[in-house]
């Protein structure tokens, strides 16, 4: 029992929901990258599709757990999701300039693509809800 309560307390930090975004990075990457030497074969068996998911679900937590926190003035750490959006622009752009110069035939999953403007729009959520969070401070 207190194993169980020891790690629902760790789901309640910060520190949690970064550690499980930024594994979940690590291995979508991967992922896109074998899919891509591999010729769509986790495509083919919706391997992609699930980690997508997975990653979507674990970064839309954790930007919505920051940007309570930070309106609820708890959240003092930078991480800027800025990294997120520019290693997902060199991923994506990385695949699309390989694929002539190497003759790989690869289709690019929708579920990467629609994964990397969830990214983006995450990001620009987050920017957006953070510069109005600042002017309110500063108005007081």
């Amino acid at each position: 029992m207190k194993l169980i309560l020891g790690m629902c307390q760790r789901v309640g930090r910060i520190g949690f929901w970064r550690g499980l975004v930024n594994f979940w990075t690590i291995i979508f990457f991967a992922s896109i990258v074998y899919d891509f030497l591999n010729h769509n074969i986790l495509d083919e068996s919706n391997i992609i599709l699930t980690i997508a998911g997975i990653y979507c679900a674990a970064l839309a937590i954790y930007s919505a757990e920051k940007e309570f926190r930070r309106w609820n003035k708890v959240h003092d750490s930078i991480h800027p999701g800025e990294l997120y959006a520019l290693l997902w622009t060199i991923l994506i752009i990385g695949i699309v300039i390989a694929q002539p110069l190497f003759h790989i035939e690869y289709k690019m999953p929708a579920e990467v693509s629609a994964s990397y403007i969830a990214v983006i729009s995450i990001l620009a959520i987050t920017r957006e809800s953070k510069s109005f969070y600042q002017k309110k401070v500063a108005r007081k």
